[in-house]
């Protein structure tokens, strides 16, 4: 049996993953087409709505601050509730300001639980279990994401947008707070990581992520985009593409944790970046709308590479950095996550294949930048 299923904080976590993976694929199958069709939003307003989401993501080193007045494994519960809030108030809101305030609010509950969660599995689990543990969660989230994007495509035919939104926004809540009811931790031999730390020898990981969260915007918010506004795929269509996505997620997670163990992070950093190069100049030279999302489902399978990310931070920075560090560079991936969504969007406007161009450009930076990363980084431990 492996060994890191007998800690408590695994379970916790898992619960917690499924539920926020799952919320946050219900609000995304939805948001596309709910902005585009009830709130009548343009290109340039659908990338000023997405920067604005990624302004919590910015922010996340106010997660540092409040570890000061509550523990991180309870911290990560009240964002998930937070999540559910933010997730059942978006259908009512129909105005473009409206659309923003709970796109606001439901960012703050999930960035916050991500940034916990990347923590605490980089602190209760050693250099060998962390890469499985992060894909296991991916996977088990992504068999939620499956769950609720079959419901999502199911109850599209039946029931409106807002009742789609509150039904998934109540399931999310009450499982958080169920979860504040529980107590996974062992702080025993943990160092403190309630300081906020910005140190030099991380250099790489920080503009690592930086380039990271820039590509990441441009797939989220104008690849789907581009299957809404140009294609013009129903939201039952694009409930079905994320449901394939997460199936193909869970099925291919456990070797990607595997040949982080095997090959180390820059091989796999590598192959992404390389990977994205090419499919970013498919979604702006090739139009034709199964092409699209083709390439769209392929996307989503290489994002599931930046568990390469975590690691190397793991493997790099000294144990009472882990949380700090965490929150440093999940902030320094939303700088460009707030920048990318706003100029992209202005560039759809001139020409929309614009801001794939530009995604393209970013993944030859970030192959430079993943060579600077010292080889070998993989444990010495086979992975199962």
């Amino acid at each position: 049996m492996e060994q890191f299923k007998k800690i408590p904080m695994y379970s916790y976590l898992l619960v917690l993953v499924i539920c926020a993976s799952a919320g946050l694929q219900g609000w995304m199958a939805l948001f596309t087409n709910f902005a585009k069709e009830i709130v009548g939003v343009n290109g340039f307003q659908i990338g000023v709505a997405q920067a604005v989401r990624e302004i919590p993501g910015f922010l996340t080193f106010v997660v540092m601050y409040l570890l000061l007045i509550m523990r991180e494994h309870r911290l990560s519960a009240w964002s998930v509730v937070l999540l559910g809030i933010g997730i059942g108030a978006t259908g009512f809101f129909t105005t473009f300001p409206g659309l923003l305030m709970t796109t606001v609010l439901m960012s703050i509950g999930f960035h916050y639980f991500e940034t916990t969660n990347k923590s605490l599995t980089v602190q209760y689990f050693d250099k060998h279990d962390a890469p499985i543990v992060f894909a296991r969660l991916r996977g088990y989230g992504a068999l939620a994401n499956i769950t609720v994007g079959a419901l999502v495509w199911i109850l599209s035919y039946f029931i409106s947008y807002r009742s789609n939104f509150l039904l998934l926004g109540i399931f999310v809540g009450l499982t958080g707070v169920y979860m504040l009811t529980k107590n996974p931790a062992d702080e025993a031999g943990l160092p403190p990581q309630n300081r906020l730390v910005l140190r030099r020898k991380y250099w790489l990981y920080y503009i690592l992520n930086f380039l990271s969260g820039a590509r990441r915007q441009i797939f989220i918010v104008f690849a789907v985009f581009l299957l809404v506004e140009k294609y013009r795929l129903s939201v039952s269509t694009i409930a079905g593409i994320y449901v394939l996505n997460y199936v193909l997620t869970f099925l291919t997670n456990r070797y990607i944790s595997r040949a982080i163990n095997i090959y180390g992070e820059r091989v796999v950093l590598s192959l992404e970046s390389a990977s994205l190069f090419v499919l970013f100049l498919g979604y702006a030279f090739i139009e034709n709308p199964w092409v699209a999302v083709s390439l769209y489902v392929l996307d989503s399978i290489f994002f599931n590479f930046s568990i390469g990310l975590n690691t190397y931070l793991q493997k790099t920075a000294d144990a009472r950095d882990l949380s700090q560090s965490t929150a440093v560079g999940f902030t320094i991936n939303h700088i460009s996550a707030i920048v990318i969504p706003v100029i992209g969007g202005s560039l759809w406007l001139l020409n929309w294949r614009l801001p794939f161009i530009i995604g393209a450009c970013l993944t030859v930076v970030s192959l430079y930048f993943t060579q600077k990363i010292k080889k070998p980084l993989p444990t010495t431990a086979k992975a199962n």
